[in-house]
């Protein structure tokens, strides 16, 4: 029996049948034997065969080949990875300047991993409504400098005030959002607190996922949403809703490779006196002399930076 893997509770996985049913299911004891390095060899979004057995469970005996996935560091396991979801048409990553603050390594880093995959990014900043003056400007600066490296960005606010064309806030995220979401399947994610439970109640009513508010001490997310799922759109499509994540460490990127995952770098690269350059200390060294005269920011420069530290495994470094 074949389906899709709509759920992930840690022990179990819901699947889909192309039937139509829903089956819970497990992985059977030998399957974690194959090679594979990571905390969930099953993720949300996998397509699957099923053995159902005298219960009304079943065994996953077979995962299809995937398409695409996304892939972290497992923050507890530093040499294992955690796959986020598989299969994915795009990416929505959740930004808040602040209310909690997410930070530019953050952002490069789940974006170098989204490019690693093949996984097209959007960003969607939310609460501006709640931001100052200085807030604002500097909102404006990130998306200026996203758009310049080609990633669409987005402005929301999920607050009822009324909008200039006569909306609420989420009425106004829900119509700039669901074109580009219909019949997709998107990947959700961000930090923890930036609004996804929110987003998707907004987006799929009743749905009722779980939100919480930020904490004021630390201005940083509760985690609401403790695993991923799979949900419905109603005119078409998914959302994959995962944990809030407060870091994205990097997982089976070579050292050699980061260049390229970074388009601004990559773009400067190719001027570099040495092919194996690792813009750091070579001379001839385009992508720096880039950074001097401002034709790279200086935030994703140090983003880079610190995903080439992650990979000197004569250090050890904590999943950011």
């Amino acid at each position: 029996m074949h389906g899709l893997v709509i759920k992930n509770t840690g022990s179990w996985y819901t699947v889909k049948t192309d039937e139509g049913a829903i089956v819970e299911s497990k992985i059977k004891g030998n399957f974690r034997l194959k090679g594979i390095r990571s905390t969930n060899p099953v993720a949300v979004g996998d397509y699957v065969e099923i053995t159902k057995n005298q219960e009304g469970t079943a065994f996953i005996t077979s995962i299809d080949d995937r398409r695409n996935y996304i892939i972290r560091k497992s923050p507890n396991l530093s040499k294992q990875s955690h796959i986020l979801a598989a299969n994915l048409d795009q990416a929505f990553l959740m930004v808040t300047v602040n209310h909690p603050v997410t930070s530019t390594t953050f952002i490069d880093r789940f974006l170098a991993g989204a490019e690693a995959y093949r996984v097209p990014v959007t960003l969607v900043f939310n609460k501006t409504d709640l931001l100052d003056e200085d807030e604002r400007c500097y909102q404006k600066a990130m998306i200026n400098l996203y758009e310049t490296i080609t990633y669409p960005c987005i402005e929301i606010s999920l607050a009822h005030e009324k909008t200039s064309e006569g909306r609420d806030g989420a009425e106004d995220a829900a119509a700039k959002l669901l074109p580009l979401l219909k019949d997709k399947v998107t990947l959700l994610s961000g930090n923890s607190g930036v609004g996804k439970s929110t987003l998707i109640n907004t987006l799929i009513p009743g749905a009722r996922q779980k939100t919480a508010e930020i904490s004021d001490a630390h201005n940083t997310g509760l985690h609401t949403t403790t695993f991923s799922e799979m949900l419905e759109l109603p005119d078409g499509g998914y959302i994959i809703d995962t944990p809030g994540i407060k870091g994205f460490g990097t997982f089976d990127i070579e050292r050699s490779e980061l260049t390229s995952y970074f388009r601004d770098i990559f773009k400067f690269s190719k001027d570099c006196r040495f092919s194996n350059c690792t813009h750091t200390n070579e001379p001839g060294c385009a992508v720096k002399k880039a950074v001097e005269e401002h034709y790279i920011s200086e935030s994703r420069y140090n983003s880079y930076l610190s995903m080439l530290d992650d990979k000197d495994e004569s250090k050890y470094r904590e999943a950011f």
